[in-house]
């Protein structure tokens, strides 16, 4: 099939693109819109009225639109098209960079070679006679790059490597400067972007009505005037030749985890946002590598190392032989520390000599991962023409523009000048609107994090309670399963609580958010990003906080407890805190990684059959357009990615904030993550519908959200190893009691006596033992200071202090060594930075000076009027385009959102 070029000529439409044109075969299909007749809803005369003044002011507008009616089915499409007068007009307007014409510049590339192969050059050229001997070195090294890069690089026969273009920001004036006649000029993603653009601001109703929002696709699906609003795939899953399915073939199969990922085609297919998050996830993903063979090293050394650790040697051998006190006021008993020989074992894997060194590589590791990062995020902002965007760039959203109308009718809009867009626009009252809304929307957040911290401690008082009330009486059926019956409704009363929380604060999020009037699309999500995740943060690691610094630290002693509301403090089992809190850890990451995984799977496939399934019912053609087959699928919303980075963000607290408790995190991140980029790569493609490209500077709040992690991390793995771990009193200990310098008789050390006629319990069991021993420094029954601390407890305290002290200055000090040593931007990038906006700027400065002589030549002719358009203005050598200026040329509905800038644009 042909298709028609801008100047008229003639191209061959690949074979897959046959199903997403009009049915002139020539106009491609951008978007479409789609309801369904037997929804009441849509069937009313308003919605039939508000769709029809929809479309008439899509098309004044200037798209194209193609009605489609499946009889079968009762389904209605709308597949709409952008002319390239739309298409010009709104690049311009969105100020997207665009490809200059190559005849400007140099195409040259740069040909990059490993440092080792560089240096083998080197020396061949300055010392001919060993040249011989670099040549083979210099082969070996060749062979070994080719193989690395046929089997682990992207396979450039599939996703050939897009060649560095110098771009510019597109100006219907400069036309020159671009390749406007290309067919791929503007991209799909340029298109539904654009339309999108169009769709989210353009009015439902007549002008003069009272409603101000009644503008949006957005609206317009909320209200099922709509039942969908999507761009179209690029083909199904078998279409050979289409992006869509090398994506799927060679991108999405987990067979493919040890693969480079073709982070510029996932780009050029859904947009910069969602390719940077899986460039993010990608990087993320390799750095893993080195902190889960550090972990898994430490692991084995302690594995090694159990059979030679002397107190477990003791517990074991049974040399210690020492009667425990009971751990709870009624049905517990005396118990023989010998018990706890499996336990001690397992502690000792999480807790010796290695995990200090672990956590010191893991704050160094979250530095260098945060470095390199912003230098890997440089460069692939500079590859992606992102360099020095910034949010104030972004056209405002269309809610804000519409509370600004509301509050210019109110006069109490102000008016200031935007320094970046070099224009007039209204702005929100800071002191009387944006503050209190402000105050009132972080008071919320605050007041609903304070309820999750309620919560923990409730489900906290409600095991201890219901542990005491099961086992007052002692019967051997109750007693037996007293904690397994304590500990299941206690964790499902938990997960009620998060569920419910979760639900409450994804209702007030978004209408909290919007009381801040934020004037971008990203300012907005980061805000909304920042408050969702402080409760997903209290939800998901406050029992772990509770573990690692709360429990068991101020039960008092078997001869005084300090008891909360009458009842007996939770204390560690046999295993100690450490273990608990190891056990914890693993739990919640390993299983909440696997249950999202298999959920982000299963929901969309369930959806997809569910949703083909009813369509089914209402027609049995076997063959559907490309339309109909992406109706099927599940909707991409704009926080869509927003549980992909939770998930992630959630995982690397994991691996950073609690490392010291339990090493092997990094292994089980690495292997999640492997295999979540490429479910999420399935996912992506098959059971949901094709995402409108969105572009962003970043991968915006979340990267502070990982600096202070990496910051609270550094606290938490000091204060874990100083006051949960027996790491401190084991060094003490060494130093300074043992006379060989060992651990020989650090058991019996670090156990204390108390009498049993002094134990504080509500019934006293039948036992003849006259003293029992538990885990603290406190002077013996028969001695003079009876329980009181020894001079031991106040030597190990300081020593804690001392240790955190040290661990925060030494790990501080190697993260600002390592920031000063990485800079964000390498040299080299910032040198091709300046390059190509100095031969950019030369460029444009050339063609309009020879355009002016041309100009000045035709004037004197008299046959040719170059004048400028009047919604242009020269500004030195840059040509400013006002978009409210341009609204000239666009219907009176255009005028309802953005009108108020307009305004006051013309009285200034």
């Amino acid at each position: 099939m042909e298709g028609k070029m801008a100047n008229g000529d003639k191209y061959k439409v690949p074979e897959f693109e046959t199903q997403w044109t009009f049915k002139d075969n020539l106009r491609t299909i951008d978007f479409v819109l789609s309801w369904d007749e037997n929804c009441e809803i849509a069937s009313s005369l308003s919605s039939i009225e508000k769709r029809k003044t929809y479309e008439e002011n899509l098309c004044e507008e200037g798209l194209d639109i193609e009605a489609e009616f499946i009889e079968e089915t009762g389904l209605h499409f709308l597949k709409i098209h952008a002319p390239l007068e739309v298409l010009h007009r709104y690049t311009e307007i969105l100020k997207l960079r665009m490809p200059m014409k190559e005849e400007f510049y140099s195409g040259s590339k740069y040909t990059k070679q490993s440092s080792l192969i560089q240096m083998s050059h080197y020396i061949s050229e300055k010392l001919p006679n060993v040249r011989g001997s670099w040549k083979l070195l210099e082969n070996l090294c060749s062979c070994c790059g080719d193989w690395f890069t046929r089997h682990i690089f992207v396979d450039r026969k599939v996703f050939p490597e897009h060649r560095q273009r110098f771009t510019a920001i597109y100006s219907r004036d400069k036309h020159y400067l671009f390749d406007c006649q290309t067919p791929g000029f503007f991209t799909p993603a340029i298109k539904s972007r654009i339309v999108q653009f169009i769709l989210d601001r353009t009015f439902f109703m007549k002008t003069d009505a009272s409603d101000v929002f009644s503008f949006g696709i957005e609206r317009l699906i909320d209200s099922s005037v709509y039942t969908a609003a999507y761009p179209l795939h690029d083909g199904d899953l078998s279409t050979p030749g289409s992006v869509r399915y090398k994506l799927y073939h060679h991108w999405a199969p987990v067979r493919k985890w040890y693969r480079y990922q073709p982070i510029d085609h996932i780009r050029n297919y859904f947009g910069v946002k969602i390719g940077l998050y899986f460039a993010w996830l990608g990087f993320y993903t390799h750095m893993l590598v080195p902190a889960s063979v550090v972990g898994l090293g430490c692991f084995l050394v302690s594995l090694f190392l159990l059979g030679n650790d002397e107190p477990t040697k003791d517990i074991c051998s049974g040399k210690l032989d020492a009667k425990m006190c009971p751990l709870c006021d009624h049905f517990c008993h005396y118990w023989d520390i010998t018990e706890t020989c499996s336990y001690a074992k397992i502690t000792f894997l999480f807790d010796n000599y290695t995990t200090v060194f672990f956590a010191v590589f893991m704050s160094f590791w979250a530095a260098m991962f945060l470095e390199m990062w912003k230098r890997y995020s440089a460069e692939i902002t500079h590859r992606w023409d992102l360099t020095g965007f910034d949010t104030q760039e972004e056209h405002p959203r269309p809610q804000y523009l519409a509370r600004l109308a509301q509050l210019d009718a109110d006069n109490k809009a102000q008016y200031k000048l935007n320094v970046i867009t070099n224009y007039v626009e209204p702005r929100v009252p800071f002191w009387k609107i944006r503050f209190p809304a402000t105050i009132f929307s972080f008071s919320i957040v605050l007041l609903l994090v304070s309820l999750a911290i309620a919560a923990v401690i409730g489900v906290t008082l409600y095991r201890m309670s219901v542990l005491a009330a099961l086992s007052v009486y002692g019967e051997s059926v109750i007693t037996s399963y007293a904690i397994i019956i304590t500990s299941t409704t206690a964790a499902t009363i938990n997960l009620a609580c998060i569920f419910v929380f979760n639900w409450m604060y994804g209702v007030l999020a978004e209408y909290l958010t919007e009381l801040e009037l934020l004037r971008t699309q990203t300012e907005f999500d980061d805000s909304l990003t920042l408050k969702m995740y402080l409760l997903q943060f209290v939800n998901y690691y406050a029992s772990i906080f509770y573990i690692a610094f709360c429990k068991g630290k101020l039960v008092g002693y078997p001869a005084h407890y300090n008891r909360l509301f009458g009842y007996r403090q939770e204390e560690c089992g046999p295993g100690g805190c450490l273990l608990e809190l190891s056990i914890q850890l693993a739990i919640i990451m390993v299983g909440k990684q696997a249950f999202n995984s298999c959920l982000e799977m299963v929901f969309p496939r369930v959806y997809k059959w569910w949703n083909s399934r009813h369509l089914k019912r209402r027609c049995s053609r076997a063959r559907t357009s490309q339309w109909e087959k992406d109706y099927k699928l599940m909707e991409w919303g704009s926080q869509a990615l927003f549980p992909e980075y939770l998930e992630m963000v959630l995982q690397y607290g994991f691996v950073t904030i609690f490392v010291s408790a339990f090493p092997l995190a990094p292994l089980f991140a690495l292997l999640n993550n492997i295999l979540e980029s490429r479910l999420d790569a399935q996912k992506l493609l098959t059971y949901h519908r094709r995402p409108v490209a969105q572009r962003v500077a970043d991968i915006g709040v979340w990267f502070s959200i990982l600096d202070s992690i990496s910051k609270l991390a550094v606290i938490t793995n000091g204060f874990i190893i100083a006051f949960t771990s027996d790491f401190v009193p084991r060094l003490v200990y060494t130093l300074s009691v043992s006379p060989d310098h060992s651990l020989t008789g650090y058991m019996n050390h670090s156990l204390a006596y108390v009498s049993t006629a002094d134990l504080d319990m509500f019934g006293k069991t039948n036992s003849s033992l006259q003293y029992c021993r538990y885990k603290e420094y406190r002077e013996p029954p028969w001695s003079q200071y009876k329980y009181d601390q020894t001079a031991m407890y106040w030597h190990v305290l300081a020593a804690r202090f001392a240790f955190v002290v040290l661990f925060e200055n030494l790990v501080v000090v190697v993260v600002l060594a390592v920031q000063w040593l990485i800079p964000d931007i390498s040299g080299k990038l910032k040198e091709q930075i300046r390059r190509e906006a100095y031969l950019t700027n030369e460029i444009i400065i050339s063609q309009e000076a020879l355009r002016a002589r041309k100009r000045s030549n035709l004037s004197l002719d008299g046959s040719l009027d170059f004048s400028q358009p009047s919604h242009s203005r020269n500004v030195g050598n840059h040509v400013s385009v006002n978009p409210m200026d341009l609204e000239l040329e666009q219907p009176k509905y255009s005028r309802g959102v953005a009108g108020i800038r307009k305004k006051h644009t013309y009285n200034k």
